[in-house]
């Protein structure tokens, strides 16, 4: 019987081991880590998180939501062991980090199929392989991808977080809530910075003229054989001093949107507010939620402590931002994440273009079925559109290869619903009972 040979140990490559492994295949998984690390990765687990510690919305009938169910009904194994390090984070689902990739590696390495090998992966191999060696793939490998592929080499910018120790969070200033649900709850799963007006505009020039780490040679987008000397960045992640330069009051309707929070010291909804989400079970960590940054970090001690509550904060982490890679997905893959050259060969997770934890992990989901599938014998399958799954791995199989960029799960990638509902909510819910009934009619008709 052929091995499956996985290259990364990331969200999608362990999941993509996992699922292999259970259908009967013997699987070897390839991380480069601890031996070779990243400018991010900080140890040698599987499935670390190196940005947010969040995998989104519980809801169904929001997209993470969605998607987690749908993963769960697929029996995830990192779905799963998320939920065993869950940390209190209102309605989204966020995890205790080093509990999340502890259990994954504890799972992964005691399965009886899966071989783990710590060794830099520079060359695609022969036989079934399933690349999803992440946004920071090291640079052989990519050269070997491209030349495989004949793609040019693509990547954008992606950025982390700073996390502060919880313990020096002036809690006079800040209170504790969740948006909408809990306006003032003093037992709130985020901790909140309130501005006034005028805080916030010193805080929002502060972050426009403060000084950024330079772009390293190898960070410089090239376009056409052209040099271009701004990073590509994701739009859905941007670092917040970029935000900042774009208008003087977007980060009022992005990350620093007060909507739905109160103050309990003057009962009065702020002008702005920096939310801090709990980052380690302890209950000793928090990150600041959507402040992803490319500052020095010496500007990040000084601009970051003019938030309210925190101009005594410890930062045990400061955010930092790093190189994303992906390759053309609809120039070289289906929906089944089979490269249209090679039916051998699959690749899974951010560097297909999927964002977002959970997207990730679905992605390794689909791509240990189907690579498992071939091996069998059996044709890989797409799996239904009107799931969130398939939708997201249909687009990008089918987006517009001149203007692809990387995707999160979304609603608008669903079919439309025969009936339209105005009500946002009830959309959502319609959408997840179709796509749930649709994916569990598929596991039994098709998968089974």
């Amino acid at each position: 019987m052929d091995e499956l040979t996985i290259i990364g140990g990331g969200l999608a490559g362990s999941e993509a081991a996992w699922q292999a492994a259970q259908l009967g295949v013997q699987v070897k998984l390839y991380e480069m880590r601890p031996v070779k690390s990243t400018d991010a990765h900080v140890s040698g687990n599987f499935a670390e998180l190196v940005c947010s510690n969040s995998l989104g919305s519980s809801l169904r009938n929001r997209p993470s939501g969605l998607l987690k169910e749908e993963c769960s009904l697929l029996k995830s194994l990192l779905v799963a062991c998320a939920e065993e390090s869950a940390i209190p984070a209102g309605d989204a689902l966020a995890v205790d980090r080093e509990s999340f990739a502890l259990k994954v590696t504890q799972r992964i390495e005691s399965h009886p199929n899966i071989s783990t090998i710590r060794l830099e992966v520079t060359e695609i191999p022969n036989g079934p392989v399933i690349i999803a060696s992440g946004p920071l793939t090291s640079d052989g490998l990519v050269s070997s991808i491209r030349q495989m592929t004949g793609a040019r080499r693509l990547f954008f910018y992606d950025a982390l977080a700073p996390i502060v120790s919880a313990s020096t969070i002036d809690m006079s200033i800040a209170f504790r809530a969740s948006r909408y649900k809990y306006e003032t709850d003093p037992h709130g799963d985020y901790i909140n910075c309130p501005f006034t007006e005028d805080q916030y505009f010193a805080f929002q020039n502060a972050l426009k003229s403060a000084q950024r780490i330079p772009l390293k040679e190898y960070e410089i987008d090239v376009i056409n054989g052209v040099q271009v000397n701004q990073p590509a960045f994701f739009e859905a992640c941007l670092p917040v001093e970029v935000m900042a330069a774009r208008d003087p009051l977007v980060l009022t309707f992005g990350p620093m949107r007060p909507v739905g929070l109160r103050n309990p010291n003057d009962a009065q909804r702020p002008f702005a507010v920096v939310q801090l989400r709990q980052d380690d079970l302890a209950d000793t960590l928090y990150n600041l939620v959507g402040f992803q940054t490319n500052l020095l970090h010496s500007e990040q001690a000084r601009v970051f402590r003019l938030i309210p509550g925190l101009d005594n904060a410890e930062f045990v982490r400061f955010g930092q931002m790093h190189r994303n890679t992906y390759i053309n997905s609809p120039d070289l893959l289906d929906s089944t994440l089979q490269t249209r050259t090679r039916a051998d060969l699959f690749f899974a997770g951010q560097i297909v273009g999927i964002e977002g934890y959970i997207g990730n992990i679905a992605s390794g989901l689909l791509a240990g079925i189907n690579a498992a599938r071939f091996i069998k014998g059996q044709s890989p399958v797409p799996f239904p559109t009107d799931t969130m799954i398939g939708s997201l791995h249909h687009y990008v199989a089918n987006a517009n290869a001149e203007r692809f960029q990387p995707m999160k799960a979304n609603m608008g990638l669903l079919p439309p619903l025969e009936i339209m509902r105005r009500n946002k909510q009830e959309k959502g819910y319609i959408h997840a009972k179709r796509a749930l009934n649709s994916l569990q009619n598929f596991i039994e008709t098709i998968l089974n």
